[in-house]
């Protein structure tokens, strides 16, 4: 999903001390080798440009990266959640977007692997070079099964959605979107108007693209809270949620 807004200015949460991982030493010897082989600068300076400048680009295809990828790791263990810790990081403190995305496909695929424990390596990741690029990703694939696996974690979500970082509030908001049956409504729609006035772009647009996913397992709660909201929610907000209702 792109937007027209520009990156904000926010201050990342400090990263957490990085976990020695032979497997993250392994991988990331592989990925800085075999994705600069695939850099394209023409193709590079576009998605910049097109990311609003937030990170350098080496200009790969989606398709050719998940390919590189798989080749990078061929072979290579089920990780254990430090590992995951210390390959997400590391690929952080690259400068190139690419390997951000690669980050964000390993923790998805093995964030049944992680706990509670690594909420802390999460928030770095949602405050760190911020952008809806990964942050939307991290949402709705990380910290959404990292709650589910373990109910404590929405009282986190609780204080994220307070946080001066939109980052984090955007996390918040979004961490139900595959949530279906099992949302918590109640702290979905509490969360929506605690942030209802915020002035940021994607703010507003994160409460209207959460209510409008909820809307497709329950039109007539949705339906509901826009109409005895609709006062309180930014024009943008019920725009998007009421979109396919």
């Amino acid at each position: 999903m792109s937007h027209g807004a520009e990156p904000a200015a926010e201050r990342p949460a400090p990263a957490p001390a990085l976990p020695r991982s032979v497997l993250a030493d392994t991988v990331l010897e592989r990925l800085t080798a075999l994705y600069p082989t695939a850099a394209d600068p023409e193709r590079a300076r576009s998605a910049a440009a097109y990311m609003k400048q937030i990170a350098p680009f080496l200009g790969i295809p989606t398709p050719r990266r998940r390919a590189l990828s798989r080749t990078v790791l061929e072979g290579t263990p089920r990780p254990e959640e430090p590992d995951c810790a210390a390959i997400a990081l590391r690929c952080w403190a690259l400068p190139e977007r690419e390997y951000q995305y690669f980050a964000v496909d390993y923790l998805r695929r093995h964030v049944a692997r992680c706990s509670s424990g690594f909420v802390p390596v999460l928030r770095h990741l949602v405050t760190a070079a911020s952008w809806w690029d990964t942050v939307d990703l991290l949402a709705a694939h990380v910290a959404g099964p990292l709650v589910a696996a373990d109910p404590v974690l929405r009282r986190t979500m609780d204080e994220w959605i307070e946080d001066d970082d939109l980052w984090t509030v955007r996390t918040a908001l979004l961490h139900q979107l595959r949530f279906r049956e099992a949302t918590d409504a109640h702290r979905l729609f509490g969360y929506c108007l605690r942030r209802a006035d915020h002035p940021d772009f994607f703010i507003r647009k994160a409460i209207g693209w959460c209510l409008r996913e909820y809307a497709k397992t329950d039109p007539h709660a949705v339906r509901e809270f826009v109409d005895g909201a609709r006062d309180r929610l930014a024009p943008l907000s019920v725009r998007e949620a009421t979109k396919h209702l």
